[in-house]
């Protein structure tokens, strides 16, 4: 198959996917909301007697593991609709198509990371007229940081999706990963503050670089720089991506 035909695969798959996503307004609106609900109340809950963070106020000291939680949360359960596209027929269709599993992950890879992203944007967007200190250097190295970190989330969704053969399934998975990936990763408290055994299981979370990074660029305090903290995430996903495109060969309808 030549590059141009894969290329046209991978488009058809990933404005397929990006049109599923902008049809359904419920979904775009509950994933903004509940970030901006947790944020909120942990911001305004817990920052009314944390009056400063590691990086200075409370609430922009979280502000950067939000980000990262729209991330964990679109891309994981992105998976979903493998299941469904199990369940409806779509991927029998598309699978008779000359396109190689590869092919047929990275456009749905891609369609789901496009999908984090604007949400992740959308949210970045209200983090600066909420007033988090941001800086056009900062948006820009963000928006890079939640690309890397959503290709590797994203991978591990459709990795779940197949291998799951019902919704139910799938959701209860799902929500065994996404909990931990956030709540271990930094994002609402300070890493140098823990006891060592639960430290220890955040420098296994890729999350807790996700959101380091975006401290760091954001705020300007991070336990690593942002470059090894990239390197952390790309190394991530190049393993979550050989894994999908393995599982997308292996994957029975």
């Amino acid at each position: 198959m030549n590059s141009r035909k894969i290329l046209k695969g991978i488009y058809a798959l990933w404005y397929r996917e990006y049109k599923v996503f902008t049809r359904e307004k419920s979904r775009i609106i509950s994933s903004i909301f509940m970030p901006l609900f947790w944020y909120f109340i942990f911001g305004y809950g817990i920052g009314s007697i944390v009056s400063t963070g590691a990086g200075g106020d409370y609430r922009h000291f979280i502000f950067p593991g939000f980000l990262a939680m729209t991330i964990i949360f679109t891309g994981m359960f992105n998976g979903a609709y493998v299941v469904w596209d199990k369940k409806i027929d779509f991927l029998k269709e598309v699978l008779i198509a000359p396109l190689s599993r590869a092919t047929i992950f990275t456009g749905k890879a891609l369609g789901g990371m496009t999908d984090a992203l604007l949400q992740s944007c959308i949210l970045l967007v209200l983090g600066i007229i909420i007033g988090v200190p941001f800086t056009l250097v900062s948006v820009v190295l963000s928006i890079l940081t939640l690309c890397v970190f959503a290709a590797g989330v994203v991978s591990l969704g459709l990795i779940v999706g197949a291998f799951m053969e019902s919704p139910e399934g799938f959701g209860m998975v799902a929500s065994f990963a996404v909990y931990p990936l956030f709540l271990l990763s930094g994002a609402l408290y300070p890493l140098d503050r823990l006891p060592a055994w639960l430290r220890l299981l955040t420098f296994l979370d890729p999350g807790t670089y996700a959101v380091d990074g975006l401290r760091g660029v954001i705020l300007g305090v991070s336990t690593l720089p942002w470059a090894t903290n990239m390197l952390i995430l790309l190394a991530f996903d190049a393993a979550l991506i050989a894994a999908g495109t393995w599982a997308f060969k292996k994957m029975k309808l």
